[in-house]
């Protein structure tokens, strides 16, 4: 289960952050995830609470953004949304997708105390 890891991999961003912004206590913490980043999104809310406890973030809200998958079309040159990595275009067929967005994973923000 790698989310335990990246549910760590948060708590010291966090921690680290805490260090350089001056504050004690996290209240709530934004995530944006795109649909093709490889995270189990219910494994992550249970790997994050559990990971928090004793830390400055115990008890902190988790609000998951869940951003859309986007791939560059090189047969019909388009921009498309697509839900997962081999997805066929939705307009021609092709298979030949460039992924551009939807494979992120990122901090957006923090309410802090």
């Amino acid at each position: 289960m790698h989310e335990m890891s990246i549910a760590e991999g948060i708590v010291q961003v966090l921690e680290d952050q805490a260090r350089v912004q001056n504050y004690s206590r996290v209240e709530k913490v934004w995530l944006e995830i795109g649909p093709m980043a490889g995270i189990e999104l219910d494994s992550l809310r249970f790997c994050f609470g559990a990971v928090t406890r004793g830390t400055l973030a115990e008890n902190a809200a988790l609000e998951i953004i869940e951003t859309k998958g986007e791939a560059w079309c090189m047969h019909c040159a388009k921009t498309v949304a697509v839900r997962q990595r081999f997805d066929a275009c939705p307009d021609c067929g092709s298979y030949q997708l460039q992924v551009t967005s939807g494979d992120e994973m990122r901090i957006k923000e923090l309410e802090v105390n």
